[in-house]
């Protein structure tokens, strides 16, 4: 079955997750974050997502946004840097506003010419994708942006995955789904989805019961993929 539908996770497979500590730390009066900002980032990103599934298995929904709050005022008492309050309310703020990695505008561009539809399938809330849509510059290359929050459960649960079939009407066959998170992608994969894992870190495969049909490590290789598969 040829791929009509492209399908993107959003943070760390569009977004730059790691951009609002790395922008906050070189800023004038960081010395303290400029020091460890990659452990920042990478924590708060950990937590951010240990607690999206902590909340599914439990069934104790909030928004992705109350979520990536929680996660960074862990990370922030972790690394030694809560009680300021102006740093947590500037690295959310940056939050909001994450550019995208430099090859996104490209590769949606060139799926979009090859005739093929684009969307965001996202933990994010509706208002988050839409800041990070706006600031990356991207929405003229999309066709939809799908949030979680119309089903109130996170990744990997079925029910995020069938929003693509109900709002795209694109068969599973049909569809390249794409990940920077090994985890989502193998569920989209036992789901029934063609998948891309982007493997920007050269991480180990998750031991799951599926695995992603393409492992990358960048985007740059989606729009051929999409053509062969």
């Amino acid at each position: 079955m040829a791929i009509t539908t492209c399908v993107f996770d959003a943070y760390g497979t569009l977004f730059d997750v790691s951009a609002a500590a790395r922008e906050a730390a070189g800023e004038p009066g960081r010395a303290a974050l400029a020091e460890r900002w990659a452990a920042l980032a990478e924590a708060w990103r950990r937590k951010q997502l240990e607690y999206s599934w902590l909340r599914a298995v439990t069934g104790a929904h909030a928004d992705f946004w109350t979520v990536t709050a929680e996660a960074l005022d862990w990370t922030l008492e972790a690394e030694g840097l809560d009680g300021d309050d102006e740093l947590r309310s500037r690295l959310l703020a940056l939050y909001r506003e994450l550019g995208a990695y430099p090859e996104v505008a490209g590769v949606l561009g060139a799926l979009k010419a090859g005739g093929r539809r684009c969307a965001i399938l996202s933990n994010g809330s509706p208002d988050m994708l839409a800041g990070a849509v706006e600031s990356a510059g991207i929405g003229d290359a999309l066709d939809a942006v799908l949030s979680v929050e119309e089903v109130g459960i996170f990744k990997p649960a079925r029910a995020v995955y069938d929003l693509v079939e109900a709002r795209l009407g694109a068969a599973r066959g049909e569809v390249l789904f794409v990940s920077s998170n090994g985890w989502d992608a193998a569920a989209a994969a036992g789901y029934g989805f063609v998948t891309a894992w982007v493997n920007r870190a050269g991480a180990p495969m998750d031991r799951l019961p599926w695995w992603p049909a393409h492992v990358l490590r960048d985007l740059s290789d989606i729009p051929e993929l999409a053509r062969s598969a």
